[in-house]
């Protein structure tokens, strides 16, 4: 039985622990926070637990997974002395590479992967399914194989690139998502009215923004001039967004439907179907009796609940061409699709 030693349980070492144990891995755990720590044990994320970062390695686990906000990533690094396989999960990587560079097995990672609620409680094997997992390159071949194998174990996708890729692109597709979702709650929030008449796009697009924000103020600091980079080509979009407004012709036309094109090449297309929820117990049990029944490939849910309680709409997102089973079978159980 292969073993983990998790630095810090907290909702993505807490994640990696119970993934790995599911897995067939024994897992000991350390935390900083003994509350997290006790949370961590009490939820089964971990088989048994140490308290300190040296009894994580004295215990000679296959891997070692530092899981902290990248300052104490950092610093946990930069004080560890082994030469068993070690691997983090940070937001950052070319600040946590260099402070690695004494540890011969070093491997930096990280998940994209995530949710906006924190701590073990929040934990769940599931959360890396299907997810890319960037391992930065350069380390030594048999270290970065065995990383491999930990990441695929949790279900991920490993993707190989430099540390400088990594800080570059993530700036565009994480980092300034989030500083997006507050300057948007920002400015609705500055306008009468505006929030109460909020509905499922604005929800979607500033969903992140209920995230920990102690963390992203680690993590936006810390790739600075990335972060930087990635507003100042979204302030160039911005403006021609608005030169296209004022323009007459169809420059608006055709940069919205390039936007779209982008949009669906993300991934394979889905199909909306829109269902009536009453107030009343046993709505979600008939829905899930129709998705058994239609066989339908569910990709994305949602829900908007109504305004003061009680009922709302659930849009199921399927594979393009199943939309209609799964009308069929929504009827039949007696359910209202909406068009």
């Amino acid at each position: 039985m292969p073993t983990a030693g998790i630095i810090g349980t907290g909702l993505i070492g807490g994640s990696v622990a119970v993934g790995l144990s599911g897995a067939g891995w024994d897992v000991i755990g350390f935390d900083a926070d003994p509350d997290t720590l006790r949370t961590a044990r009490e939820r089964g994320l971990v088989d048994t637990s140490v308290d300190s970062v040296a009894g994580i390695v004295a215990a000679e686990p296959d891997v070692i997974v530092v899981a902290a906000p990248p300052k104490a990533t950092i610093e946990i690094l930069s004080n560890l002395d082994t030469g068993l396989v070690v691997m983090d999960v940070a937001g950052i990587k070319s600040d946590v590479v260099a402070a690695a560079g004494h540890l011969p097995k070093f491997v930096g990672t990280h998940p994209m992967a995530g949710r906006e609620t924190s701590g073990p409680a929040s934990a769940s094997p599931a959360l890396f399914k299907g997810a890319n997992w960037i391992i930065v390159e350069g380390s030594p071949p048999e270290a970065t194989e065995q990383v491999a194998g930990v990441v695929q174990a949790l279900g991920a996708n490993p993707v190989l690139m430099s540390a400088e890729a990594h800080d570059r692109v993530v700036a565009a597709v994480s980092h300034l998502p989030q500083l997006l979702a507050a300057g948007l709650l920002g400015s609705a929030a500055e306008t009468e009215d505006a929030l109460m008449l909020a509905a499922g796009s604005f929800r979607d697009l500033t969903r992140v923004a209920a995230s920990q924000p102690l963390p992203w103020v680690e993590i936006l600091k810390s790739n600075e001039a990335a972060v930087s980079a990635a507003i100042d080509a979204l302030r160039d979009h911005l403006d021609r967004v608005e030169a296209a407004i004022a323009a007459p012709d169809d420059t608006l036309l055709s940069y919205l439907s390039r936007s779209r094109d982008v949009r669906r090449s993300l991934g394979a297309p889905v199909m909306p179907v829109r269902i009536s929820l009453a107030d009343e117990p046993g709505e979600i049990a008939r829905v899930g009796q129709a998705l058994a029944e239609s066989h339908v490939d569910v990709r994305d849910i949602q829900i908007r609940h109504a305004p003061h309680g009680g009922g709302g709409v659930l849009t199921v997102s399927v594979r393009a061409g199943e939309e209609e089973a799964l009308r069929h079978s929504l009827d039949d159980v007696g359910l209202t699709t909406l068009p």
